[in-house]
């Protein structure tokens, strides 16, 4: 049960009740609708639908001058990447852009822990998407032993005074945690493995990963415990259905930001320039060959 007495939904991880979606500022009134069966024709016209109303928010955003970024972590194999592509799908790269940051360097290593982060995060009128964050300590880092219980500690108790300095600098900061369950995470990864498309996803450090399932939990939680706060608390993505986590998720960040209708007016293309002009041999040219034609 919920703390107001609802019914709530299990989740394939346990999760903190203060990081219900139904946290959302002024996205309330989304769990009041019921749920709607997911199938492929009902899949993409909630997604074109969706994303014109990203179209939408990136106007205002831009607009307005706001300053975004949102944080994708979770399990491996969630579908973080695959909701990012369909975020970005619609807009402006520069305007939204994605920050996937390598291993840190050997000088990175020595540097001031969030250091790296700090020149990726938005100037006015821009969103970034971080495909895995900060949170590596609370993550990867704590669980395969990358940092020390020193190093971890400090950044359990200076997270979430570093992102409360981002929402005072007026950054509007929201963080997601894919959640999935273990049997699908390990469909998914039989799936990586059988298509070679796929199969770079799936590194030695996911294998690993893998086999430490109770540990990334236990690290999961005790990382909710310390930085669900209220100036930027935790939204959970039940990610067992890959579309529905997809729209869910975007839905839910829509409603995160206030935004209006800004799309502008349709415009009538000038008349084309149709002065003489006499054009090289098409000859002097080096095409692609033409294997396929219409």
């Amino acid at each position: 049960m919920s703390k107001n007495g609802s019914a709530t939904q299990p989740r394939p991880e346990a999760t903190d009740s203060k990081s219900s979606p139904n946290r959302a500022k002024n996205g309330s009134s989304l769990a009041k609708h019921k749920a709607a069966h997911m199938d492929g024709g009902m899949y993409a016209k909630e997604m074109r639908r969706l994303q014109v109303e990203l179209v939408k928010l990136q106007e205002w955003v831009k607009h307005e001058k706001l300053k975004v970024v949102v944080l994708f972590e979770g399990r491996d194999a969630a579908g973080k990447g695959g909701t990012i592509k369909r975020i970005t799908e619609p807009l402006n790269p520069r305007i939204c852009r994605v920050v996937a940051l390598a291993a840190p360097t050997e000088r990175e290593k020595t540097q001031w822990y969030f250091q790296r982060y700090v020149p990726h995060l938005p100037a006015a009128g821009e969103i970034v998407l971080f495909d895995r964050s900060w949170y590596n300590r609370a993550g990867v880092e704590r669980v395969m032993g990358f940092c020390t219980e020193q190093e971890y500690m400090e950044f359990m108790h200076s997270c979430p005074e570093f992102e409360r300095m981002l929402v005072r600098s007026g950054i509007v900061l929201i963080k997601y945690w894919f959640s999935v369950s273990d049997e699908e995470q390990e469909r998914r990864f039989q799936g990586r493995i059988k298509d070679p498309t796929k199969r770079w996803k799936l590194s030695p450090m996911d294998l690993e990963a893998r086999a430490r399932w109770v540990d990334y939990s236990r690290a999961k939680d005790e990382m909710f415990k310390y930085t669900d706060i209220k100036q930027a608390p935790w939204y959970v993505v039940n990610a067992d259905h890959k579309e529905c986590a997809r729209l869910n998720c975007i839905r839910h960040l829509l409603s995160m930001i206030p935004y209006k209708d800004l799309t502008p007016e349709p415009i009538k293309l000038p008349a084309r320039d149709r002065s003489a002009y006499v054009r090289p041999p098409i000859t002097d040219q080096t095409f692609v060959p033409e294997h396929f034609r219409p």
